[in-house]
């Protein structure tokens, strides 16, 4: 082989052997550069192109989720429109607002008095219930009567006049009427002390709370609200709740359970139970505590000097206990707590003791009766119109014994006339009143 041949030779080998090397370095070259770069810009397209797709995807995604929200927007609409005729279709509110529509102020400001039966018709001494009681109560017609024992003389005859009332009053005004006593047992008692009664007696109340024995205070009420059940009675002026926490007090005395405040609670639970068992509502009293006075208030201004905190360590214990039981009334004392009140406003007269301690604090929502506004506690310091007014704007529910119904009762027409008190108030206290009366059965 000549020299030139094998130049030509050593040529091709070092040209072959350049393009393998190149043919390698660009394998190499897109295996790991331009293939990852490839890809990536694959990817970007891909990226790009995912918000579409992903819209696309999507928008059906919200057309299925939509009618969900739709569904629970029209669940949540189905659940209000069930929510709110419950309180509006109660037929026992139903019924009260439509008998507030049909009333005339007269008729509703009747039914925020107690009276006498004398009070009532002006006879001197009732015990029958016949033409006068009729044209009265069309006249007046109040939301109850309370009869005391110069009223009652027999069994037949108490019976014959508790039927005629209650007969004349759902006739005039289409409610049954509050037949009320003061039985409570003891000493207090108007059926139980007249000798012509074949019905049980019982030892003073504080008697039976030395026995400790709840369940003879139950035996009280229950024997109590049998026989006035009987006669035609169905609101009883007791239990009385008084701690007796003033060892000077006289108005109170034997007629409380105690001094040992859940004691007194626990007696004075069980004979509303009683009472109530028997169809006969029990009335708690005398709201905040009249045990804690010397003075009695039947005869003038009854003080305490607690404040609210002491009272509610023991006075206010049954009150409070009774209001957790449901007591449908309480009546409210004349006393004067000038360190719960800072005057000597009447706890009868108190917006701060009946609206703000006994209603918004403790949460009563039952009917508010005042003590009996004949007392001198009352008589002394207002007439019978502005004490009725008062004890309307105080909160109270029902105006027990005005010293003189006409005069109470243009007072509070006044009242209403000028403003200072409104219907809505009036109507208030109208719808606890009716809430009792629509479902009593006598």
């Amino acid at each position: 082989m000549n020299k030139r041949r094998k130049f030509q030779l050593i040529a091709i080998a070092s040209v072959t052997g350049t393009i393998l090397i190149l043919a390698v370095t660009l394998f190499l070259l897109f295996h790991f550069v331009l293939k990852d770069k490839i890809n990536s810009f694959i990817k970007k397209m891909q990226e790009q192109k995912a918000p579409v797709e992903e819209t696309n995807t999507q928008e059906p995604q919200k057309r299925e989720t939509e009618p969900e929200e739709e569904i629970e927007t029209e669940a949540e609409e189905e659940t209000e429109s069930y929510a709110e005729p419950e309180e509006e279709t109660d037929p026992l509110e139903q019924q009260i607002r439509a008998i507030l529509g049909t009333m005339t102020m007269d008729q509703k400001i009747g039914q925020l008095f107690i009276v006498t039966p004398e009070e009532l018709t002006g006879v001197d001494t009732v015990t029958a219930a016949g033409e006068a009681t009729q044209a009265a109560l069309a006249r007046y017609p109040v939301g109850g009567l309370l009869y005391f024992s110069g009223n009652i003389k027999d069994p037949s005859q108490l019976k014959e006049m508790t039927a005629n009332t209650m007969s004349y009053s759902k006739e005039l005004t289409g409610l049954p009427i509050f037949l009320s006593i003061d039985e409570e047992g003891g000493e207090v008692t108007r059926i139980a002390s007249n000798g012509r009664f074949d019905v049980p007696e019982f030892d003073s109340m504080h008697t039976i709370g030395e026995t400790g024995d709840p369940s003879k205070a139950y035996d009280v009420g229950a024997s109590i609200g049998a026989y006035l059940g009987e006669y035609g009675i169905n609101l009883d002026f007791a239990p009385v709740a008084d701690v007796l926490t003033n060892s000077e007090n006289t108005v109170v005395a034997d007629r409380s359970f105690g001094s040992d405040p859940k004691l007194v609670s626990e007696m004075a639970i069980q004979v509303a139970a009683g009472l109530q068992d028997n169809g006969v509502y029990a009335c708690m009293k005398h709201f905040p505590g009249h045990g804690a006075t010397a003075e009695d208030s039947h005869n003038g201004a009854a003080v305490t000097q607690k404040t609210w905190e002491e009272m509610l360590d023991a006075d206010i214990v049954p009150f409070r206990d009774g209001i957790i039981q449901d007591i449908q009334f309480l009546m409210v004392a004349h006393i004067n707590a000038p360190n719960i009140t800072g005057d000597d406003t009447p706890a009868s007269l108190s917006s701060i003791i009946i609206t703000e301690k006994l209603r918004n604090e403790l949460g009563y929502s039952g009917i508010v009766v005042t003590d009996g506004m004949n007392m001198k506690a009352i008589t002394d310091q207002y007439n019978s119109a502005q004490a009725a007014v008062k004890a309307i704007q105080a909160g109270a529910d029902i105006i027990l014994l005005p010293e003189d119904l006409e005069t109470a009762y243009q007072g509070i027409r006044e009242a209403v006339a000028d403003g200072i008190i409104t219907v809505e108030r009036i109507d208030e206290s109208l719808s606890r009143i009716l809430r009792v009366k629509l479902q009593m059965t006598g």
